[in-house]
């Protein structure tokens, strides 16, 4: 029994090593001939890093404009904004999204799963408060923001149908690694309640851009080990000032998190 599975092990291996071999390499991104687009909330608009705008809290410095600065495309078009929901780009953003464009990079979604209010709830509540409030998330993005997704996509599909789309996801927010995050920090149990639920937001998002023909790009490798509270955070805990940026990544969370997982996607 032993010597027939290593064989089919064996087999196997070796019919997939050849799939892999005959499969044709996607084309890369060629900067010089391509129009980029960033559409999505504020963790494409580059909130939590320096330099943001008012108008939407554009900053040079999140994922889009550094991927930019670096490549030098034929054009770059910047219709993301701090607090988007899916409603929002689909009527505020894809209206003027290029029928021509080349290149489109979103993140969406943890707005409408009530992102921002869930972890400001748990940073002041109990630990069964902030359990309620995830649960109830979690909830929603089972529910309802699967056919939001849906009909965003859709919507940028219809607008710039030969447009590579590139959807990056969101990071786990905390550091699991200890049992105390700092003298306002939240407590092991809020922690770990908060990064599951960003689990389930990303495989929900994935699930969807997946189904829509688009690329997605996770950013948790990038974050692993750079969570809030942890050595070399890669995201900004709660922030007095500017409010803004709390829970948000700061510019090494854009240039060693985000760039990259749009880096390798192309």
């Amino acid at each position: 029994m032993g010597r027939r599975l290593s064989l089919l092990g064996c087999l196997i291996a070796t019919s997939l090593l050849s799939l892999a071999v005959a499969a044709p390499a996607a084309a890369a991104v060629d900067p010089a001939v391509t129009d980029y687009v960033a559409l999505g909330d504020s963790y494409s608009s580059g909130v939590g890093a320096p330099g943001q705008s008012v108008f939407c809290l554009r900053s040079k410095q999140g994922y889009p404009g550094q991927w930019t600065a670096r490549n030098k495309p034929k054009s770059f078009t910047d219709l993301s904004c701090g607090g988007a929901v899916t409603s929002d780009v689909r009527n505020l953003q894809v209206p003027f999204l290029s029928s021509g464009a080349d290149l489109i990079s979103i993140t969406i979604g943890g707005n409408d799963a009530g992102f921002a209010p869930t972890v400001l709830g748990c940073q002041v509540g109990s630990d069964a408060a902030c359990l309620d409030k995830v649960a109830t998330a979690r909830t929603d993005i089972t529910g309802s923001l699967p056919g939001k997704l849906d009909a965003t996509y859709a919507a940028i599909k219809r607008k710039a149908p030969k447009a590579k789309v590139v959807v990056l996801g969101y990071p786990i927010l905390f550091d699991t690694s200890s049992a105390s995050c700092g003298l306002t920090g939240m407590s092991l149990t809020k922690r770990r309640a908060l990064n599951e639920g960003a689990q389930t937001l990303n495989d929900v998002i994935a699930a969807r851009a997946q189904a829509a023909g688009f690329t997605f790009s996770d950013v948790r490798d990038e974050f692993a080990g750079h969570g809030i509270c942890a050595p070399t955070p890669y995201l900004n805990g709660l922030t007095v000032v500017p409010p803004q940026n709390s829970f948000h990544p700061n510019v090494n969370g854009y240039t060693y998190g985000y760039l990259p997982a749009l880096a390798s996607a192309l």
